[in-house]
């Protein structure tokens, strides 16, 4: 199949239709509360299986990606910090750990015990004490990552009605401060209708890579990289830019070869049909430049010594460097998360992390005489403003 010569943009218009259905059903339970949920989800919720045990080989490598991810994060662990004047003066900034988070994981037809390590562990590490698990199917593999992590409590709930219980609190769930975690178009809405009464980590779009190669990349990785984003869903965007034609020719020869051997070939073919690219560019730089425009969630440079490119990447949300450092290596064992901003979010937001589940708060002590100092300047500055009320607060303390 041969990739698009142009990016195609993805629809991002609002669904009117879930968004009134989201409404009701946040609605309902926050005035309702647990006959709400439990209505909701007789409704929508698919029936519980368990699946099959968890053999120790897996279990294994649910420890083996915990203690990568641990050790990743441990280096994002945020320090306050004080500072004293000579004139008696101390100010500082304390960090705190959130009380309360709630992870969604999605369940119905996939299953992913990644998004319990990616969510759990960074809140961990940040000194949460109490995180818990939103899931319409807690089997055996999400009870096993859950149980690796430390994590004992787990709710039977899904979809929108999850996030609800979670943001307003029932008579039985105990409001959280944070919901993190990803879900499909109701989860998502249902999460930024909420947003301001708790936090949440982001609005996450349909899955993006895009892939920079010069002439010396193997066509056979590039294909192998661009399907396995395209198979998450028709909506996926992957993108090859490169300087080679031979590259883009070789690419698209190598996507037919292998889509033959994939389960989910026609999503992929979908997929890269709808949203799949190879642009052909003069040089590396305007390769850079465009993937900078663009700010993909997942970025791949291969091209020859591709940790001296680091520098030319501004926009991005995780970066994979030479042929042997393939994105699904992020999605699930380098310990890098892989809750990345989508959409060209990576713009201005961040990978999810353990600066994610702290807040901070600036203190400060002024003496008698340190305050005098400054006296006059707030006295001014607060009637400049019209609040003679603050201009009282100081005046009232030298009488």
């Amino acid at each position: 199949m041969r990739l698009n010569r142009e990016i195609k943009q993805r629809p991002i218009e609002i669904d009117t239709e879930i968004e009134r259905v989201v409404r009701t059903i946040l609605n309902d339970v926050r005035e309702n509360g647990d006959s709400a949920v439990k209505k909701y989800s007789d409704k929508f919720d698919l029936p519980f299986e368990a699946g099959d045990p968890i053999d120790d080989d897996f279990l294994r490598i649910l420890k083996r990606a915990k203690s990568q991810i641990e050790e990743f994060h441990k280096k994002q662990i945020p320090s306050g910090f004080e500072m004293q004047k000579p004139n008696g003066v101390i100010m500082g900034q304390m960090v705190r750990p959130l009380a309360r988070v709630a992870v969604y994981v999605p369940g119905g037809t996939a299953c992913y015990p990644s998004s319990v390590l990616m969510n759990v562990i960074p809140a961990q590490l940040a000194g949460v004490k109490e995180i818990v698990i939103f899931t319409p199917q807690p089997n055996n593999i999400i009870k096993a990552a859950a149980n690796v992590c430390g994590v004992n409590i787990i709710y039977q709930i899904g979809g929108a009605q999850a996030i609800a219980a979670a943001a307003y609190g029932t008579e039985t769930i105990p409001k959280f401060d944070k919901i993190v975690g990803p879900g499909n178009s109701y989860v998502a809405m249902a999460k930024k209708l909420v947003y301001g009464e708790v936090d949440i980590d982001m609005i996450a779009g349909p899955s993006e890579v895009l892939i920079i190669a010069d002439e010396t990349a193997n066509p056979e990785y590039i294909a192998a990289d661009l399907m396995s984003q395209a198979e998450h869903d028709i909506f996926a965007s992957s993108i090859l830019i490169t300087t080679s034609e031979r590259i883009v020719k070789q690419t698209e020869e190598a996507i037919e070869k292998q889509l033959k051997h994939l389960s989910r070939a026609e999503i992929i073919k979908q997929s890269l049909e709808n949203y799949g690219s190879a642009i052909l560019v003069d040089t590396l730089e305007k390769a850079f430049e465009m993937s900078n425009d663009i700010a993909p969630e997942h970025l791949e440079i291969l091209t020859e010594n591709p940790y001296d490119k680091l520098p030319l990447v501004q926009n991005a949300g995780s970066i994979f460097l030479g042929e042997f450092t393939p994105e699904p290596l992020g999605d699930y064992m380098s310990g890098t998360n892989h809750v990345l901003p989508t959409g060209g979010t990576a713009k201005f937001y961040s990978p999810l992390g353990v600066y994610d589940f702290v807040k901070y708060s600036s203190y400060s002590y002024y003496t008698e005489k340190a305050l005098k100092e400054f006296k006059d300047d707030v006295i001014t500055f607060a009637k400049a403003e019209g609040f003679d009320a603050h201009a009282n607060s100081m005046e009232v303390r030298f009488k």
